[in-house]
């Protein structure tokens, strides 16, 4: 009998931690709900495989929007007016050569509903350092890459989160 009661009265602290953190509006990053705007959206862009892109998707489809590759069907169109990223070097050694990068995902985007314009084109730009071993030239590589595809995942949720200001 003992083991019966603590296994209930454990269901029961999880059951009251979960209607806690369910009643205070608590949600994992990530999982905004959409408004009804964004219900059926057009994602316009040049370029369909960028790291922001399809970090962008992802995040849209994550938040319940069903996105369409047609634009009369959409209810919301968001247009990615620019998406770049690189590098720049921030420091130099005293021979000369470079010791710290910044990593740079900049993007520009605006949105629009059926009959107006729901955001103005907005601009944001994300950045990151790094420093750099010319001793570990393909490990720094795959460093930049991997703090690229970050930043394109923490501009997605920026856009996603304003989407759900809508």
């Amino acid at each position: 009998m003992p083991r019966f009661a603590h296994r209930f009265r454990w269901l029961l602290v999880v059951a009251c931690l979960s209607t806690l953190l369910a009643g205070c509006g608590w949600r994992l990053q990530g999982t905004s709900k959409l408004s009804t705007v964004m219900a059926t959206t057009y994602v316009e862009t040049d370029d369909r495989y960028t790291d922001f892109n399809r970090a962008l998707r992802d995040s849209l489809r994550a938040s319940g929007a069903r996105l369409t590759s047609h634009r009369d069907e959409a209810t919301a169109v968001v247009k990615i007016i620019k998406d770049e990223s690189g590098q720049r070097v921030l420091t130099v050694s005293g021979r000369n050569t470079p010791e710290e990068y910044e990593v740079f995902y900049s993007i520009e985007y605006s949105v629009a509903g059926r009959t107006e314009e729901l955001i103005p084109p907005q601009k944001v730009e994300l950045t990151r350092d790094y420093s750099y071993d010319e001793t570990a030239v393909l490990a720094k590589q795959k460093e930049q890459a991997i703090l690229r595809e970050a930043l394109a995942r923490d501009l997605a949720g920026l856009v996603v989160r304003r989407l759900a200001s809508l």
